[in-house]
């Protein structure tokens, strides 16, 4: 998580805060959409939140201790004409005072986001780092009833005034999809249910063992079912460097790739299947020796990605410097070496990946080093899942340096069932000390063009709302 104050947030965000006095109209208060904060209280030092986490309408804001939760993390949408709404990232509701009373000691709650002015919220610089927040209807300030420091104090509206209770620290918070030090993430879904499984990272050499699997329903919250394949108990052929898994279902077994090599002696790196007859395993090698050995192609034998088409054929890419793309036999374990094919597009790096979109596929890829923060994502095009592809149509993923954002790549991609709407997992250096070894999992939007093409992804501190 990553903090900072009020003049940080104005820097990465380019906020211009409407002052004192200055009508709303006529502020200067661009706000770039879906960063978010913690609004801290300077009198208690404590958060607002959502009691007990309540997602209902009308459930009660009040103060506790900052704890990092998401009914404690408010997402800023810029309404353009100097006041913003704050929407609680659990439950998607605006901050909002009831029945948009005028009152002094009005109740603040949450409710569905509207475009009702008691929803609506202009930030007056204190001038020492901290802000009123006003609500427009009434031009009354967010306060903690009687100026209380307990945890549990709720909040309400109160005519503005010098009281430190009234004066709001917003931190900017860096918020992972996954709490802790994971990368190369793969996203799917199975069943109506998502399903992520990265590298489990923070080792030197990235020689970690041990893959988790994570599942959603929202793709915000996340369950961490533990360890599914430890590759030094689990796997005879390997001992260490557990990469870049990813999966594919058939008949109601599930195949699990991943990367894995040896600690010691011959450290080149091969790839590997497992099966369980669940998402999340425990998985078993399939074969008792890799499915793709070192040497066998170019480049490293890394980077599983597997894309199912819609007659069920599966098809399966790997490498580094090189991209093999080949279909897999019905067993999933074994395929045709004669139907390998090699490609090598300009910038091509690691971390293949393929989507198919409106009879398009989408072959996409990783540029540059991961220890870089220049890493990133292009992609082109094809009529097949292994093409013939077109040249790089284009970079849709890399750093953005005025929110620290540094080393996006090595992604993945899902569709919501039955919709239009996509996603894009990735890691990053992880915020605020990472590097090529310290990355956390992030997801995105991804949004394609009219013509087709991939719209560049706005890569954010936070991640998206639940869906």
């Amino acid at each position: 998580m990553r903090r900072g104050s009020l003049a940080a947030l104005a820097a990465v965000l380019g906020l211009t805060l409407a002052l004192v006095g200055a009508a709303p109209a006529a502020a200067d208060h661009h706000l770039t959409d879906g960063a978010s904060v913690n609004l801290i209280d300077r009198h208690s030092g404590r958060c607002a939140d959502v009691i007990s986490q309540s997602t209902a309408d009308e459930a009660e804001v009040g103060q506790y201790d900052c704890n990092g939760g998401l009914n404690q993390l408010w997402r800023l949408r810029d309404l353009g004409n100097g006041y913003v709404q704050l929407a609680a990232r659990h439950s998607g509701k605006c901050l909002d005072v009831t029945g948009a009373s005028g009152d002094d000691g009005a109740q603040i709650i949450q409710w569905p986001c509207s475009s009702g002015e008691n929803q609506q919220w202009r930030f007056q610089d204190t001038g020492d780092g901290y802000v009123q927040l006003v609500a427009r209807h009434s031009g009354k300030c967010l306060d903690v009833r009687d100026g209380s420091t307990a945890n549990g104090a709720r909040l309400e509206q109160r005519t503005c005034g010098s009281a430190q209770s009234q004066q709001w620290e917003l931190s900017l918070v860096s918020n992972p999809a996954l709490p802790g030090l994971f990368a190369d993430p793969n996203i799917t879904v199975f069943d109506g249910t998502y399903y992520l499984y990265p590298t489990t990272d923070g080792f030197a050499g990235w020689s970690g063992t041990q893959f988790h699997a994570f599942s959603s329903t929202d793709l915000v919250h996340w369950t961490d079912h533990g360890v599914v394949l430890d590759v030094d108990a689990d796997i005879s052929w390997a001992d260490n460097s557990a990469w870049a898994p990813t999966i594919a279902e058939k008949d109601g077994r599930y195949y699990f790739y991943f990367s894995a090599g040896r600690a010691s002696g011959d450290t080149s790196k091969h790839l590997g299947v497992a099966v369980a007859d669940s998402p999340t395993g425990p998985f078993h090698d399939a074969l008792g020796h890799p499915l793709v050995s070192a040497g066998a192609y170019g480049g490293q034998a890394i980077d599983p990605a597997v894309f199912t088409d819609d007659d069920g054929r599966s098809y399966l890419y790997w490498g580094q410097g090189a991209s093999h793309q080949v279909p897999l036999n019905d067993d999933m374990t074994s395929f045709d070496a004669s139907q390998v094919r090699t490609y090598d597009p300009s910038g091509y790096n690691e971390g293949s990946f393929v989507i198919e979109r409106g009879g398009t596929y989408y072959f996409m890829w990783s540029e540059n080093d991961t220890r870089s923060e220049d890493y990133r994502v292009a992609y082109a095009t094809g009529s097949s899942p292994t093409g013939p592809w077109s040249g790089r149509a284009g970079v849709i993923l890399q750093k953005d340096l005025s929110q620290g954002i540094k080393g996006t790549g090595h992604h993945s991609v899902v569709q919501v069932p039955g919709t239009d709407e996509w996603y894009i997992a990735y890691h990053r250096f992880a915020i605020p000390d990472g590097d090529g070894t310290h990355r956390e999992t992030m997801i995105d939007r991804l949004y394609f063009n009219a013509d087709g093409s991939i719209r560049p992804v706005v890569p954010t501190l936070d991640g998206v709302d639940p869906l």
